[in-house]
């Protein structure tokens, strides 16, 4: 089964969020994840914001905001309960390129099922290359919208979906509660970074961003109503702003003209009746 981490709009939304269930679009693909354990509310943390965390964060942000163009390799690590007591771990591998302010496109290779996500300014489309499915809907005219759009509609996210946002600190600021400097690290994607953390209600943060670029390397969260403390990591390389993409990234692959059609809804709605 592969796992999925969820993210949070309102809160330190830029690497982390809240226990959702999710699911990928699209009969054959087993997106379904585990939702955080429920738990006791705890009082909230007093406000208390180092001006140094939050300028590397901001750094971050703002270096991935200005990028007209970006591609990245990530691998998700996410912890799940066992019938022993300690928790199992899922990985996740994908491959993002994006062009601002209306091109995307993520593949996931596995583990689990392969799926792939095109979206180019005008419709989207979500295909699982081994099932032989593709999902097919019109789509708003930017990244941002098209995401919301694409998890309303059909449950479908991706644990970096925050890093593609036009304003990632926007959302990085909103329920802001902790955020602290803890030092310096060489040894997260063979770079120098910063490690920083920072929390809201619904998650704890520790990530690493890269010192001279000021590119996010490796994030690590855990949910505050998890009484099972399960971590969710990703790791992410292969950095390239502002390089040319090449003629075609963005469209569906000739290999998904035979595809059977499916309904761009939730995945437990079945197929479509129609043939290819």
């Amino acid at each position: 089964m592969k796992t999925v981490t969820i993210r949070l709009r309102s809160g330190a939304a830029m690497f982390a969020s809240a226990g959702l269930v999710v699911l990928l679009a699209g009969p054959g693909s087993s997106g379904l994840v585990h939702a955080a354990t429920a738990a006791p509310a705890v009082a909230p943390a007093a406000i208390e914001l180092e001006p140094r965390a939050l300028g590397i964060l901001k750094g971050a942000c703002d270096t991935l905001a200005a990028a007209r163009t970006v591609s990245f390799k990530s691998v998700v690590t996410e912890e799940s309960p066992s019938r022993l007591g300690p928790p199992l771990q899922y990985f996740s591998r994908y491959q993002v390129v994006l062009q601002r302010p209306d091109k995307l496109r993520i593949l996931n290779p596995g583990d689990g099922p392969a799926t792939e996500f095109y979206y180019d300014g005008k419709s989207m489309a979500a295909f699982a290359p081994k099932e032989n499915y593709i999902a097919r809907a019109d789509a708003p005219p930017t990244i941002d919208a098209a995401l919301d759009q694409a998890f309303t509609k059909a449950q479908i996210y991706y644990p970096f979906m925050d890093l593609l946002d036009a304003e990632p600190y926007k959302h990085v600021l909103d329920g802001l509660r902790v955020a602290f400097y803890i030092g310096e690290s060489d040894s997260v994607g063979g770079v120098k970074t910063y490690i920083v953390a920072y929390a809201n209600d619904h998650a704890f943060v520790q990530a690493w961003i890269g010192k001279d670029d000021k590119l996010p390397r490796r994030l690590r969260a855990i949910y505050r109503k998890d009484s099972s403390m399960l971590r969710h990591e990703m790791d992410i390389s292969d950095w390239t702003l502002n390089a040319p993409v090449a003629a075609g990234t963005f469209a569906v692959p000739a290999a998904a003209k035979t595809a059977l059609p499916i309904p761009f809804d939730r995945p437990d709605h079945g197929p479509a009746t129609t043939k290819p």
